[in-house]
């Protein structure tokens, strides 16, 4: 039975390999090599090719063979062991145009938010007569931690597209992590692969709070007067019952739920005039956590719980102020500003 260490102790065996200062120098040297572009072409030039652990076999086969033929003079073993190695060289060549020309196009990455995988979409297109099988994609990994990899078949003159898996760790504008390609058709005794910079960036918003608390009281209008200090949006003081026209984000859902409940429809609705007298602003100083990041995951599903309701918020943050608004775009200003504090 094996057993699989855990990630924690490979990185820490890693870290005490002697070598691994000096093959993390090479990396970062090799990649600051590499251009950064959101189309790749793939050339002679950005195109490599190595046998594999089953080509080094095969290569020690076809020695042994060559050896026993020499040895006893056997004729079929002559013509067993040069057809077997004619094989290995078109398979070589085949296994290398399976890769070359072909075009690797990123599309722009969505945000999202941190803790979940978000999926690049990269998009492979042939100007071959001929299709292209096997070619695989992958977040590059340093040293020998495993690879994630998606596979496709490109057609003849055609594209596919290819969704790559990514998890970052921590939230922010952080840029799209290299990638590579590889293909090991048809025999799979060579590995043809390449390395990719993409130019892109991706915006990964902090984890929201969850479950969400209830959100903070609202606060008085500079120019509201004779207004009673609301207990919290979603529990306005002034409500009334729902007219014909009222707008679905005035309806107060929670006691909708409540009735429903208890088998009556009655609907209610915020009094407007009681809610324009208040604001709703959210700042780390209502979130009331210690830790920086907590405020933030509170905030961020605030933002989220706050426009799942309809409602007008706004947003202080230091250096930063986010006039209250609603709608999708006022919800994404506030998570970019979250996400990059």
């Amino acid at each position: 039975m094996a057993f699989a260490l855990p990630r924690s102790l490979t990185r820490a065996a890693a870290a005490l390999n002697p070598l691994a200062p000096l093959r993390q120098r090479f990396q970062r040297w090799w990649q600051a090599r590499l251009p950064l572009s959101d189309t790749l072409v793939l050339t002679q030039r950005n195109v490599y090719i190595l046998p594999t652990g089953s080509g080094w076999m095969l290569a020690l086969t076809l020695a042994v063979l060559l050896v026993a033929s020499i040895n006893y003079q056997l004729n079929l073993g002559y013509l067993l062991t040069f057809l077997l190695a004619g094989s290995v060289v078109v398979g070589m060549h085949i296994c290398h145009a399976n890769l070359r020309g072909l075009t690797l196009h990123l599309k722009a990455p969505e945000p999202h938010f941190m803790g979940s995988s978000t999926a690049f979409e990269v998009q492979l297109t042939s100007e071959r007569k001929t299709p292209r099988y096997g070619i695989g994609l992958a977040v590059h990994t340093p040293g020998k931690a495993a690879h994630h990899w998606a596979y496709a078949d490109v057609p003849a003159q055609g594209q596919c597209r290819v969704q790559v898996a990514f998890r970052p760790e921590r939230r922010g504008l952080h840029p799209v992590p290299h990638l590579t390609a590889e293909t090991r058709f048809p025999l799979g005794t060579f590995r043809v692969w390449t390395y990719w910079r993409p130019a892109a960036q991706v915006l990964v918003y902090p984890a929201p709070e969850s479950p969400a608390p209830p959100l903070p009281p609202g606060e008085p209008r500079a120019t509201g007067t004779g207004a009673a200090q609301s207990q919290g949006i979603g529990e306005f003081d002034g409500v009334r019952a729902y007219r014909r026209g009222d707008p679905l984000k005035l309806v107060v859902w929670k006691k909708a739920a409540k009735s429903l409940a208890t088998g009556t429809d009655d609907l209610v609705s915020r009094d407007a005039q009681q809610a324009q007298r208040h604001e709703l602003w959210l700042d780390p100083a209502r979130a009331a956590l210690p830790d920086h990041e907590a405020r933030i995951s509170r905030l961020t599903a605030w933002v989220l719980q706050a426009d799942r309701l309809g409602l007008d918020y706004g947003l202080r943050l230091p250096g930063v102020e986010i006039a209250p608004d609603s709608g999708a775009a006022h919800r994404m200003r506030c998570l970019e500003a979250l996400a990059l504090c």
